[in-house]
């Protein structure tokens, strides 16, 4: 193992939640908000788009006449929150048109990181058998993902689709939005927090890894990370940029940012960050 790869220094660099004291907080606000969401907005929840109780998601049709149907993927290490943590995103995208899905997706341990991408797959191809349903066009698919929402971000971007399931279109997911995403998972299999629940080994990180990746087609991936950050997110970004060269369109300076309060600005009209999203669907 290399040195720069130490426990110590993977638990440092990782550990989102021990760098961010008042990391529940966050936690706490979005699902309260979340709830007064789906509480007050037209919205499918619930629906199922494989056979295990963990593949469900949630759609939030836009106020108006749809311009395009994002798919957020959430967080948490690929080990916890939830979908109906992410509700409280939909204001600032269905009140300018913009549909919102946000699929769940079985848990580490219980499920493998191949399995977790795979059910995201799957979630997206069901997404583009039915968007018509929620007034969505099916050729308007857009993904943003945060924290592991971000790796899968760019592991659906690098999906083979017409291999996947016959009939999908090469072009299916038109552009993406990765923020505080891993990309590189060889560190995180010597992180004690998290490499017993990840369960990775050196050739499943390599394989699992969009670094190591090409993109599918050239469709349009932009990147965003805190500046208060580690120095690891942040290299995980430049590493991405630097091997995904066809498709990367630029990183979205987000310089007062931490690991959580960058989610709250995708929601916020105002920022750089929400304004990249729009950019990458072409709003």
């Amino acid at each position: 193992m290399s040195v720069k790869y130490t426990p110590e220094f993977c638990d440092k660099q990782y550990n989102a939640r021990a760098a961010v004291r008042d990391y529940a907080q966050y936690f706490e606000r979005w699902r309260a908000a979340s709830a007064q969401v789906r509480a007050s907005r037209r919205c499918f929840l619930d629906r199922a788009y494989g056979k295990t109780d963990a593949e469900r998601l949630d759609v939030f049709p836009a106020r108006g006449e749809t311009r395009a149907l994002l798919v957020f993927i959430h967080g948490g290490y690929w080990r916890s929150l939830d979908k109906d943590d992410f509700s409280f995103l939909v204001p600032a995208f269905a009140d300018h048109n913009v549909a919102l899905a946000v699929p769940n997706y079985a848990l580490a341990p219980k499920a493998t990181l191949f399995e977790i991408v795979q059910q995201n797959l799957r979630a997206v191809a069901w997404l583009y058998r039915n968007a018509r349903e929620y007034g969505a066009d099916p050729d308007r698919i857009f993904v943003c993902g945060h924290s592991a929402g971000g790796h899968l971000t760019a592991m659906l971007l690098a999906a083979m689709w017409p291999r996947w399931e016959e009939g999908l279109p090469v072009h299916l997911v038109k552009g993406g939005l990765a923020i505080s995403g891993l990309y590189d998972l060889e560190p995180l299999r010597h992180a004690p927090f998290l490499k017993n629940d990840i369960r990775l080994d050196a050739n499943s990180a390599a394989h699992l890894s969009p670094a190591c990746l090409y993109p599918a087609t050239d469709a349009p991936l932009y990147t965003a990370v805190g500046g208060r950050e580690s120095a690891e997110f942040k290299r995980q970004v430049k590493l991405l940029a630097a091997s995904w060269k066809i498709a990367f369109r630029g990183d979205i300076a987000m310089p007062d940012d931490n690991h959580f309060s960058i989610v709250d600005k995708l929601g916020d009209g105002a920022s750089p960050l929400y304004k990249g999203a729009m950019r990458m669907m072409g709003l």
